[in-house]
């Protein structure tokens, strides 16, 4: 397949590599330091499940150089999307499809209202990774699945193409009967890790052996699952509880991308996480406190390090 990888960082850049490796025409649209290092040296991933050194990588920062692909793996941070979705509307032209692997519940229809609906499908990566420096992608731990699915009928043989693709790299993945509850079960409790540790500034170990933030936590899922519930987004009964056992068996160093964000000074996905959550209550006549809360706790972050107050 040609695919393109709109976003080589940790997502983009490890799944992307691998499937460049099993020989599949991957381009990787890149920018700054992690482009000209990728020019350079070229793009190597470390990892737990074998490292990947592509030499020559065909990278660029203007994806309307690149020609036509299949599919287009969209891995781009939250506040990127739109002016992504516009740069890679060449990358289309021959019907190609888009699988976004953002975090976030809304990717579909923001891209969509860009690019066109019927060119975008469903995805959810569950891996922890990130760019360690400039060219060089490091895989923390050994999950790393994609899960894609169709958003319209007319995109299911897509999907089918895209798992043979990744089956033949070697990727663990699937195609979802229902992308859009496995989009809100990843958001439910990504959203709560999130807010938790940057508000906090600790990770999940520290989180849940304290019994008012952990009760802090599970009342940031539960109100995830009241608005995907109240949106028509079939989740179970027992939905809160078994996330809280998910979180109990993680490492207890586990920590959210947007702390690393937040001590970096980055900037933060907060407004389309805690902060999409407080915004999606109230226009249901709703309300979510804990994550409005946890969102406000990180608003002078998001654009980055915050000035002074003159």
């Amino acid at each position: 397949m040609r695919i393109a990888v709109m976003g080589a960082g940790g997502v983009g850049g490890f799944f992307g590599a691998r499937l460049a490796r099993a020989g599949h025409d991957v381009a990787f649209v890149a920018r700054g330091a992690h482009l000209a290092a990728m020019r350079e040296r070229g793009l190597t991933v470390r990892s737990a499940q074998g490292g990947v050194h592509l030499p020559k990588p065909t990278v660029t920062d203007d994806p309307a150089t690149l020609g036509w692909f299949d599919v287009v793996l969209f891995a781009v941070k939250l506040w990127d999307t739109e002016l992504a979705a516009a740069a890679i509307k060449p990358l289309l032209a021959a019907g190609g499809v888009v699988i976004p692997f953002q975090n976030g519940v809304e990717s579909i229809e923001r891209i969509g209202a860009v690019v066109g609906r019927e060119q975008v499908m469903g995805g959810v990566a569950y891996i922890a990774a990130r760019i360690a420096e400039p060219g060089v992608i490091a895989h923390t731990g050994t999950m790393a699945r994609l899960l894609f699915g169709a958003v319209l009928p007319s995109q299911q043989d897509a999907a089918r193409e895209v798992l043979a693709a990744c089956k033949a790299a070697g990727i663990d993945a699937d195609v979802a009967d229902d992308i859009q509850a496995a989009l809100w079960i990843k958001f439910a409790f990504l959203v709560a890790l999130s807010g938790m540790t940057a508000a906090t500034r600790q990770p999940i170990g520290m989180i849940r052996a304290d019994v008012d933030l952990r009760a802090t936590f599970e009342a940031a899922i539960r109100e995830v699952w009241e608005l995907a519930r109240a949106r028509g987004i079939v989740l179970p009964d027992d939905f809160v509880a078994k996330q809280m056992r998910f979180g109990d068996g993680l490492p207890a160093e586990m920590r959210a991308s947007m702390l690393n964000d937040l001590e970096g000074g980055n900037r933060l996905e907060a407004p389309w996480l805690s902060g999409a959550v407080a915004r999606m209550a109230r226009e249901a006549g709703g309300a979510a406190p804990v994550n409005a809360t946890l969102y406000a706790a990180v608003k002078p972050y998001c654009l980055g390090c915050p000035r002074p107050v003159t």
